[in-house]
């Protein structure tokens, strides 16, 4: 039996017959598992492609390392899932066949270091043990995690590029990596920063910023094994502040004077579509008594937790249905005085804009910043996915507006096929504006969500048929919206095979690009298609 090898090798490289039974040798029998079995596996939020050859639990960078060579010398593909928290086809099989690296149980904690202030940590461990372990120390790291930090790991947030807790103050997840052990196509370990020195990893920046070029890669420049970021102490006072705007555009302003200043941590917009889902949502998980709890244990006092829940209880689902966008703040202090000064400023900058709400939902995100999956489905159970955009702010009116339009000629279609749509926002520093849209659509559910989602919050949910038609035109939709990101000079995070990267490259960064890669996966096997690499002409 002989099979076909992926797009970029060589045409004329036959995988062996015997390849499976070496990768079982590299990586432990009990370690390789058939396809059939683990389907959730290669099911991303979004879709299943086709099935890989094997999937291969990774536990630690010498197996690691040895399933590589493996691949390397029968060129085989390989593509790598972290916490599988993602919907870009990023790890699914697609250019030949391939083996799946799970790199979830590559999970240590395998140093904090105090006096020199970073953790190193395996690319499988989940921001959600990493922040619990620090905690106990009373240490954090600047941009602590996605919202998804339940399942993201940190290696899958370093090869995507993320943002949410911290973000506000630190940036997104790229700058809070401060070194990393990535394994190449043909297994060889390189280090970056000041370990690739021979010294620890304490330090980013030794000449060029090789830990860079590993961060948004998509693993198509090599798989990480390793990743060191700084440790800071946490600031003990927070606050919280919501408002609600009666149009996008004074809510855009609003965020975009904000940013500015730099004055909170962790901060997110929703419209009132996606702000009503998350009402429902909680009501349908019974999340009431937990919500409460999280308010109570995150307030900077007894008493002020308990004014909370009494405003929230009194106004605060009234208020969020009738707005049509909304936004939320996290403040960080020293002491309660500095976040409260902060938060005055917010409040000055915002005068102009928006009226104050009660700060439910920031301080629900404060305290349990790792929800379950829940939003991994609609709530009612339908479908979805996510896409976006990082825009500057001088070109986030006219996308708005251009995307209004989109929607209103596609009415009466998404209105037949029951899809419908929300917006969340950020500001990604202070020149990019994260647009990022949400569809939903009624489908079956797929392995992926039974696997994710909690099954008693699932059993309460409605159930669909296979709804091929929907489905088919949320992937038009999907295509089209990418388009028109693309056309008002947006760029994207998590790139994985969904949006245009190597293919927007102007000449001579195109040809810098494609030399690295030529480098570090002579073969081109890593993560086949990613980035545009299987695009090429």
């Amino acid at each position: 039996m002989t099979i076909t090898t992926p797009a970029e090798a060589p045409a004329q490289t036959l995988i062996s017959d015997n390849f499976v039974d070496e990768i079982r040798h590299a990586a432990g029998a009990e370690n390789v598992m058939e396809a059939s079995h683990v389907r959730h596996l290669y099911t991303d939020v979004y879709r299943q492609k086709a099935s890989p050859l094997a999937v291969v639990t990774i536990h630690d960078t010498e197996q690691l390392q040895a399933v590589m060579r493996v691949c390397y010398k029968e060129h085989v593909g390989v593509s790598v899932r972290g916490g599988g928290a993602s919907y870009t086809d990023g790890y699914l099989i697609e250019n030949g066949p391939q083996v799946l690296l799970d790199m979830s149980k590559m999970d240590r904690i395998l140093e904090i270091n105090e006096q020199d202030a970073y953790v190193t940590v395996e690319a499988g461990v989940t921001w959600a043990v990493l922040k619990d372990t620090l905690a106990e120390k009373g240490w954090r790291t600047p941009f602590w995690g996605p919202f998804s930090g339940m399942h993201a790991t940190v290696g899958g947030s370093v090869s995507q590029n993320t943002i949410s807790h911290g973000s506000g103050a630190y940036g997104i997840s790229a700058q809070s990596v401060q070194a990393v052990t990535v394994v190449l196509a043909n297994g060889d370990l390189l280090a970056t920063g000041s370990a690739g020195a021979g010294s620890t990893p304490f330090c980013r920046h030794f000449g060029p910023d090789l830990t860079g070029l590993f961060t948004g890669d998509c693993s198509a420049l090599g798989v990480k094994a390793t990743v060191t970021l700084p440790l800071i102490r946490p600031r003990p006072a927070h606050q919280t502040v919501s408002f609600a705007f009666n149009d996008f555009e004074t809510m855009h302003e609003s965020m975009r004077r904000i940013s500015l200043e730099r004055l909170e941590d962790t901060h997110f917009s929703l419209d009132g579509a996606l702000s009503q889902g998350q009402i429902a949502r909680q009501d349908n998980a019974g999340q009431v008594v937990k919500m409460a709890l999280s308010i109570l244990k995150s307030s900077p006092s007894y008493w002020s937790g308990i004014k909370q829940l009494i405003t929230s209880a009194v106004s605060a689902r009234k208020v969020i249905s009738q707005s049509p966008y909304m936004t939320h703040y996290i403040v960080e202090g020293v002491n309660d005085a500095e976040a409260k000064s902060r938060i005055h400023r917010i409040r000055e900058i915002n005068q102009l804009f928006g009226q104050e709400i009660p700060a439910t939902v920031p301080a629900v995100v404060r305290g349990m910043p790792f929800a379950p999956f829940y939003n991994t489905l609609g709530p009612a159970g339908e479908r979805w996915v996510p896409l976006h955009g990082i825009l500057p702010h001088s070109a986030v009116a006219a996308f708005h507006k251009e995307l209004e339009a989109f929607y209103a000629a596609r009415k009466n279609k998404m209105d037949e096929l029951g899809i419908w749509y929300g917006g969340m926002f950020a500001t990604v520093a202070s020149s990019g504006f994260l647009y990022e849209i949400a569809l939903y659509w009624p489908d079956e559910i797929t392995d992926y969500h039974r696997q994710v989602v909690p099954a008693d919050y699932l059993s309460k949910l409605p159930v669909y048929p296979a709804n091929h038609i929907a489905r088919k035109y949320v992937h038009e939709l999907k295509s089209a919206l990418t388009d028109l990101f693309v056309k008002h000079g947006a760029i994207n995070f998590q790139l994985g095979k969904a949006y245009p990267y190597r293919d927007r490259l102007q000449p001579v960064t195109l040809n810098m690009v494609d030399a690295l890669k030529a480098h570090v996966d002579d073969k081109g096997i890593l993560a086949p298609a990613n980035l545009g690499f299987g695009d090429k002409a």
